[in-house]
């Protein structure tokens, strides 16, 4: 075990240990509860990882959704825009009628006129 674990959690544990020593402790004793601090410490940073994994999951999904959110607004926008121009697509068209029927009136006259 002692070659997974690192230098500084060894130090910790180590220091625990002798702060928690009692009057007629045998070293066994003192190197069985270090040993179980380390693995304490070493759960504990497991578990830390875990969380921190699930938070940086959590996070992309959210920030997806947000993304897929902005994405459909600015396709929903797009289509209003689209809608607007299409509902003024009668005012070219309106506007070529009068004048050919503008052009029609002047030949017209024209004609009467020569």
């Amino acid at each position: 075990m002692s070659n997974k674990v690192s230098p500084e959690v060894q130090a910790e544990a180590e220091r625990i240990a002798n702060g928690t020593k009692r009057p007629g402790q045998t070293k066994d004793q003192t190197k069985a509860i270090r040993q179980g601090i380390e693995h304490g410490i070493i759960e504990y940073k497991k578990q830390q990882k875990a969380k921190a994994r699930e938070r940086d999951k959590q996070n992309k999904r959210e920030q997806q959704a947000q993304e897929a959110k902005r994405q459909s607004d600015a396709d929903a926008g797009a289509d209003e825009s689209v809608t607007i121009r299409t509902s003024n697509s009668w005012l070219p068209w309106a506007l070529l009628a009068v004048s050919w029927a503008g052009f029609g009136v002047y030949l017209w006259f024209i004609g009467d006129l020569g």
